[in-house]
């Protein structure tokens, strides 16, 4: 009997990977006749073509920029952003300036990684730039938070294409494992980014006017896209007429935008058991059904379902969203407590950030060469995690008068730990699927890790905002007519004592130990990383991946 239940399984196990792997392949089939993986020089379903390091070098100095542009509309508003409000009115709506532009990304990352697969990646990394330009514009101009918050979401449209295209873009011309050292590179543009953003919006805001600080993204995204029109080769045209899952990218955009505002409104605008938060979450529930069945049947499906029974897939997925929904959740809110805890100029607030950016980019590079010099990684994501853990329960452990060398030094230890993982798990992804589905297995991956992201913005903002409105309710006599909706470095700056202090101990007694809540997701995150297959890094291009040899 056991050994007839064991035969049973193994064949039973077997054949699941059997009709995953002729799954891969229909969709690396069709993909090849409908466009196939063709940018940067690519020749199409064969593979792309052979690139001289002077050529490789050059397009991935075109990439960089892009992807530099992207990440620094992120951190360029952190240290701005309350001087913003306190302009254009609206404290209570601040929140809504960073998750804008997360959820766009969030949105437009999955749709920009298929039809890259199915187009070809140039020109419409050339369309993401000049909608992040657009987008930077209306912000630049905004008279109201409404329209500054459509402009971030604008902002987000482009933002997304241009982080998964620039991402798959270097697949096209670096095999796995060379990879990693330029992953490495990426992570510390992406570090160097939320170092400058932050400093820049000071410095924008105290010497030229916040405006400045949208209107300064337009050059570098100008330069973007001569630099794309210029470095990357003219995609292959492919006969037939390609298969667009519309209805799979309206569903998923219904799910994913019930959902964060369904996190970013409780507590807040309505209480979690109100019909309105309850309503959201079942729109989610419905939306996030409706959008798997979709895609059982969709020809091209924009997410195709049998990533998820890749087992690394899944594994760097959640671990992924978990980093991101911490990291986010104390970039978003750290500057604005130093300006109004520890009383730091918005530059200042800025320099902050330092420590954290100089540990991702030691961490980041480092890990980078030694993939690709050993071929070894599992131990980094794990590793990622415990540091990363250790570091948010030093950070819970802040209060008013901490000096500001310890909090540097607990923002060191984050940003070495974030180093140690967040790229190396997205080459982990594309290493497992075959170059064909690059630029969609990479977009499903950053789309979790964005919905983190947007989960982490919104869920801190949301809980740090009802926290903060409890304890002034209790602590402030209802004549000194202070409320959230004008608490602003600024203001707080010229509210006399004792009042003064208790916007101060407050602030600090409602973010703090927020922080405290993501290490135990940390750990689990890294227990779960234990289970990692540690495949061999492919040394071409054009590899086949492991989708059947790894399949839950």
């Amino acid at each position: 009997m056991g050994e007839g239940a064991a035969t049973r399984k193994a064949q039973g196990r077997q054949a699941r990977e059997a009709r995953t792997a002729r799954r891969v392949q229909q969709v690396v089939g069709a993909s090849a006749q409908q466009g196939g993986a063709s940018n940067a020089g690519a020749s199409g379903a064969g593979g792309p073509a052979p690139q001289s390091k002077r050529q490789i070098y050059a397009i991935f100095a075109g990439l960089l920029l892009a992807m530099f542009v992207s990440a620094l509309s992120e951190t360029v508003t952190a240290t701005a952003l309350p001087t913003i409000v306190g302009d254009l009115g609206g404290v209570d709506h601040m929140q809504w300036v960073t998750t804008a532009y997360i959820l766009a990304v969030t949105i437009t990352m999955p749709i920009y990684g298929k039809l890259g697969d199915l187009f070809g990646r140039k020109y419409l990394l050339v369309v993401a730039l000049a909608v992040f330009v657009v987008g930077s514009s209306v912000c630049g101009f905004a008279g109201s938070m409404g329209m500054l918050i459509a402009g971030r979401a604008v902002e987000g449209m482009g933002g997304g294409g241009l982080i998964i295209l620039s991402q798959a873009t270097i697949a096209d011309v670096i095999p796995p494992r060379e990879r990693g050292k330029y992953m490495g590179v990426i992570g510390s543009v992406f570090a160097l980014a939320t170092v400058v953003g932050p400093l820049l919006g000071g410095w924008f805001v105290q010497v030229t006017g916040w405006r400045w600080l949208f209107a300064f993204n337009v050059p570098l995204a100008l330069a973007a896209i001569a630099a794309v029109m210029v470095f990357l080769a003219k995609p292959v045209r492919r006969a037939g007429r390609p298969s667009i899952d519309a209805g799979g990218m309206a569903l998923m955009a219904l799910a994913v935008a019930s959902l964060v505002l369904a996190t970013a409104w409780g507590g807040t605008l309505y209480a979690w058991n109100s019909p309105e938060i309850l309503g959201l979450f079942a729109l989610c529930v419905v939306a996030a059904v409706a959008f798997v069945l979709r895609e059982r049947r969709a020809r091209e499906p924009v997410i195709p379902l049998f990533l998820f029974k890749n087992r690394n897939f899944v594994l760097c997925t959640a671990t992924g969203l978990v980093i991101m929904l911490g990291m986010i959740g104390t970039t978003s809110y750290l500057p604005t407590y130093f300006q109004i805890v520890d009383q730091l100029s918005p530059e200042q607030a800025g320099l902050m950030t330092a420590p954290m950016m100089g540990g991702v980019m030691l961490t980041a590079i480092g890990a980078g060469f030694l993939a690709t010099k050993t071929g070894r990684y599992k131990w980094m994501p794990i590793a990622c995690c415990l540091v990363m853990a250790v570091a948010f329960a030093l950070l819970s452990r802040m209060a008013e008068g901490t000096p500001l060398l310890v909090a540097g030094a607990f923002l060191f230890v984050l940003g070495f730990g974030i180093g140690l993982g967040q790229q190396i798990l997205v080459l982990v992804v594309q290493n497992e699927f075959p170059h064909q589905i690059v630029g969609t297995a990479t977009a499903a991956n950053n789309f979790f890790r964005q919905i983190g992201s947007a989960l982490g913005a919104s869920l801190v903002g949301a809980l740090f905002t009802s926290r903060l409105s409890a304890d002034l309710l209790a602590r402030l006599p209802k004549a000194d007519n202070i409320n959230i909706n004008n608490i602003t470095p600024n203001f707080v700056q010229h509210v006399e004592e004792p009042a003064r202090s208790i916007i101060v101990s407050s602030y600090s007694d409602a973010l703090v130990p927020l922080f405290l809540y993501i290490v135990p997701l940390l750990l689990v995150a890294a227990a779960i990383m234990f289970l990692l297959k540690e495949n061999p890094l492919a040394t071409s291009v054009n590899h086949t991946g492991h989708p059947a040899d790894n399949s839950l």
